[in-house]
């Protein structure tokens, strides 16, 4: 029990040094949950030649180019696309990068309208899928978040849907224009779906949109205004006019990639994409049982200011960001291993962005450990509103892989850089990034070109975070569930498992049925398998993707008004819950659960889109 420094016993020197240590005490508590570092706990992304995380980085890895000619679908080539730059209405490039179903979408699993989902911009579509697909990678049922405060925050700035929307006739406008594009919403319908309660906020600082959305789902779990937060950012390219305003601004590159550092860089590459995390406060992490992907240990946004041009880069801010981030993450620069860098590729912007990463790491560095620079951009180009949290989850994918990335069209080094003068190094070829005792630390910028800059620091997880003693899991036979909204989805989702086992033989069954049961929304279709080990497992896959149901597998729909009851306790319990569940009886399995086993990756639910649109005229 804690003594008062009120109580009587004590003397009075006594009394008030026992207040002065309480008081220290609650200053140190308060300054840790100010700097508390913050956990991602899931991830979930789409990308120009990446439809998920593993794709992600096996484009990484494979050094892979994902910028192709501009869709048909997106506008007429031969009208906008020119090699003569002062032909009024066109651009200099026919390249980008593309994410596909830019119409397609499944509406009913949103509980969205068909009439409504015509007017919904592809930007809140992906925002919608891939915020799910976060959850499902944390391991978090998302109907478990109904009335939570958890916060989402969403780095959007492209408007080109609405633009087609409203250039059409008056009489042509519906009921969802504006909540169907209007960035606000993009943010609020993600809270809507969820139920949540916590801070919904859209937010446009261009370029740095999505990691000025991490920073301030950071800031917020910090000022405990919510408990989890979702963050991120999107963009869908769909009409010609701001790539025709960027080409006469002469930010594009003509040769369609974005070449970053190198002699021969002359702008960036626009490209579509989506990018979410889920984040919650380390130690509640930890005491949740999470499953910990990387850690945010600080981060910071600032501005420009009066630079020499509004949208030109600022050195000296861009130092001040970094050391502002460094100092609320208590590290010093040479702890440093790796710099995501917002590196677009500019003639202007690659040299201002350099040197001053220079500045702020060269202390105390030598040649043979520099300073790793990347940016993803060479592979995927120029996201925009998504480009941090696309340079984000490529870092923490690097962290997870041991593995930094080689970074695409680099051969012959800016001359604008004082190369010689710092200790950083552009990897032509990945390299080893090996875990050790001491915690692995990146950073990762985003510029705006409206000023405003933002800089994260993050590292692989703490090793006193690390569970020390295995869990021991419960005897066979385990209960694996997979469910789905449709019949068709739920044959697809047999299919995704097999998959993933067949390329992962080394996964924890039990891990596997726990994450099942506990880290999914059960919907009405329904299967309920018992196995006793992963070949058996997987050859109950193979047989149900052949339309065969297996021995000890159950199969049906559960009922809406089945009771809410549990099954009686049986010799074979397990037997006995399968039949619970297939009939409905099972909704949620939290406090079925006798013990806690590891929440892994699973595979995602698979989304029965259809084409919702108005197409170009």
């Amino acid at each position: 029990m804690q003594t008062s420094p009120h109580s009587p016993e004590l003397s009075p020197t006594k009394r008030a040094l026992l207040a002065l240590q309480q008081l220290q005490a609650k200053l140190t508590d308060l300054e840790y949950a100010q700097q508390e570092p913050i956990a991602i706990i899931g991830m979930g992304c789409r990308f120009p030649g990446a439809e998920n995380l593993a794709a992600f980085w096996q484009l990484l890895q494979q050094q892979q180019d994902a910028i192709t000619d501009i869709p048909a679908d997106r506008w007429d080539l031969a009208k906008y696309c020119a090699l003569d730059s002062g032909q009024p209405g066109t651009m200099q490039t026919q390249h980008g990068g593309f994410v596909p179903h830019l119409f397609e979408f499944d509406a009913p699993f949103f509980r969205i309208a068909p009439r409504e989902a015509i007017s919904l911009d592809p930007q809140q579509r992906l925002l919608l899928e891939v915020s799910w697909e976060a959850l499902e990678h944390a391991g978090l049922a998302a109907d478990q978040l109904l009335g939570s405060p958890t916060g989402v925050f969403v780095g959007i700035c492209s408007i080109d849907y609405w633009q087609r929307l409203l250039a059409r006739h008056p009489s042509e406008i519906d009921a969802y224009l504006s909540t169907g594009n209007t960035h606000s919403l993009a943010a609020g319908r993600i809270s809507y779906v969820l139920g949540c309660t916590g801070p919904s906020l859209a937010i446009d600082t261009a370029c740095s949109s999505s990691l000025v959305a991490l920073h301030t789902a950071c800031q917020s779990l910090r000022n405990r205004e919510c408990d989890l937060a979702l963050a991120g950012g999107v963009n869908r390219i769909l009409e010609p006019a701001t790539s025709i305003n960027f080409s006469k601004a002469r930010m594009l590159s003509s040769s369609g990639r974005c070449r970053s550092f190198d002699a021969s860089a002359d702008g960036f590459v626009r490209s579509e994409g989506c990018g979410m995390v889920v984040l919650r406060r380390l130690r509640d992490a930890v005491a949740q049982g999470d499953r910990i992907e990387a850690v945010i240990l600080g981060s910071a946004v600032n501005h420009d200011g009066r630079s020499s041009g509004l949208t030109v880069p600022n050195g000296m801010a861009q130092q001040a960001l970094i050391r502002q981030a460094l100092q609320q993450s208590r590290i010093s620069p040479a702890q440093v291993d790796y710099i995501e860098t917002h590196g677009t590729g500019t003639a202007l912007g690659d040299p201002i962005e350099v040197n001053a990463l220079g500045a702020v790491f060269n202390s105390g560095r030598s040649v043979a450990h520099p300073l790793i620079l990347g940016s993803v951009k060479t592979n995927i180009g120029h996201t925009e509103a998504a480009a941090g949290i696309a340079g984000l989850i490529k870092t923490v994918l690097a962290l997870q892989h041991q593995t930094i990335p080689a970074n695409l069209h680099f051969q012959t080094p800016n001359p604008q850089i004082a190369w010689q003068e710092l200790q950083v190094k552009v990897p032509t070829h990945p390299i080893a990034w090996q875990a050790r005792n001491t915690p692995r630390i990146a950073g990762v910028s985003a510029f705006g070109f409206n000023g405003t800059n933002a800089h994260m620091i993050i590292a692989d997880m703490p090793l006193e975070t690390i569970e020390s003693t295995p869990i021991a899991p419960e005897p066979p036979p385990y209960l694996l569930t997979l469910s789905a909204k449709t019949e068709t989805a739920l044959h697809q989702l047999v299919l995704r498992y097999g998959d993933v086992l067949a390329a992962t033989p080394d996964l924890s069954l039990a891990d596997l049925c726990y994450t099942s049961r506990v880290g999914r929304v059960h919907f009405n279709h329904r299967l309920a398998i018992l196995t006793h080990s992963l070949p058996d497992l997987q050859q109950k896959l193979t047989l149900l993707a052949d339309g065969i149901l297996p021995p000890d597998t159950l199969k049906g729909q559960a009922s809406p008004t089945s009771p809410a009851s549990l099954p009686p306790p049986l010799p074979h319990l397990p037997y006995s819950l399968a039949q619970a569940y297939i009939q409905g009886s099972i909704s949620t399995w939290h406090s079925l659960e006798p013990t806690k086993q590891r929440k892994i990756a699973l595979p995602t639910y698979p989304f029965q889109r259809q084409h919702y649109g108005i197409e170009r005229t």
